[in-house]
């Protein structure tokens, strides 16, 4: 990857980032840790990876994007509107009533949007099918699954990864935000997950790479080897943290889902869409 294209990518993430912090400030509540954590994926994917067109959401030839852990919403909805599937100001309209904007993703409702996600553990299940339909169509296109740490404590995730690995649907590419915390706390104190790399690789597949989350290089260099890997399942595991890009909301212990109801947290905030704001006019001019 060349500095040009670095620094883009680099500016669209903070772009997502002040999106998301800026549409949960204002509905005054969210889900802001899991949708932090995955700012540098969405910006890797559209602004690089993907193939699709804004103009045309339903595009035949399109790679498609399953958000399995649905809470983190925002940070798709931010990435879609970054790249021009709907207005920027769309996003002020999370949560309202008859909103194009759901709390999770909702493809009936939002262009860019390719399967409805929330009931955590059945995007994977989804995300096979889909996977397996291209594959049995003969299509050239890739289904990214992006599945949460915590999510992994549903069977049915592994059941599908079962299928992905048994059929070797290479155009599925399984990204695990291990992010280390899940609604109730730490993943490892909830339910230890032990090594997400050793129990992909045990469920047959072939390549799994270990990067850290908020790496814009490593993300795309990742996807980049996991494309040239034809014959078995690829995985990729993020290393990252609730809530990245904020130190003060990846410190906050309750950070799964963030209200906005007291002076410090609408401070780091503010302090924070403030620092962004400064970096993204400074990359633009």
């Amino acid at each position: 990857m060349d500095k040009v294209e670095l620094k883009e990518l680099t500016l669209l993430a903070a772009k997502i980032r002040k999106d998301v912090l800026e549409l949960l400030k204002h509905r005054g509540y969210g889900h802001l840790g899991g949708s932090m954590s995955i700012v540098e994926l969405m910006a890797v994917l559209y602004g690089k990876q993907l193939r699709v067109d804004p103009a045309n959401p339903q595009w035949e030839d399109r790679d498609m994007v399953v958000l399995s852990k649905g809470h983190s919403g925002p940070a798709w909805y931010s990435a879609l509107a970054e790249k021009g599937f709907f207005p920027k100001e769309k996003l002020m309209t999370l949560n309202d009533g008859g909103t194009m904007l759901p709390s999770h993703p909702d493809r009936t409702k939002t262009p860019g949007v390719d399967m409805t996600t929330g009931s955590l553990g059945q995007g994977t299940s989804a995300a096979a099918g889909i996977a397996y339909g291209q594959k049995l169509k003969g299509q050239d296109r890739y289904t990214y699954l992006i599945v949460g740490d915590g999510e992994l404590n549903e069977g049915q995730c592994w059941e599908a990864f079962m299928l992905i690995a048994a059929r070797k649907l290479n155009n599925c590419i399984v990204i695990i935000d291990d992010n280390k915390r899940q609604l109730d706390g730490y993943t490892k104190d909830v339910l230890n997950p032990f090594s997400f790399e050793e129990k992909m690789k045990a469920f047959g597949f072939d390549l799994v790479q270990v990067v850290k989350g908020n790496d814009i290089e490593a993300i795309s260099n990742a996807i980049d080897k996991a494309k040239a890997h034809k014959d078995g399942a690829n995985c990729i595991i993020l290393d990252g943290i609730k809530g990245s890009g904020v130190k003060y909301f990846e410190e906050l212990k309750s950070n799964h889902s963030v209200k906005f109801n007291n002076d410090e947290i609408n401070k780091a905030a503010d302090d924070a869409i403030a620092a962004l704001g400064e970096f993204i006019e400074k990359e633009e001019a």
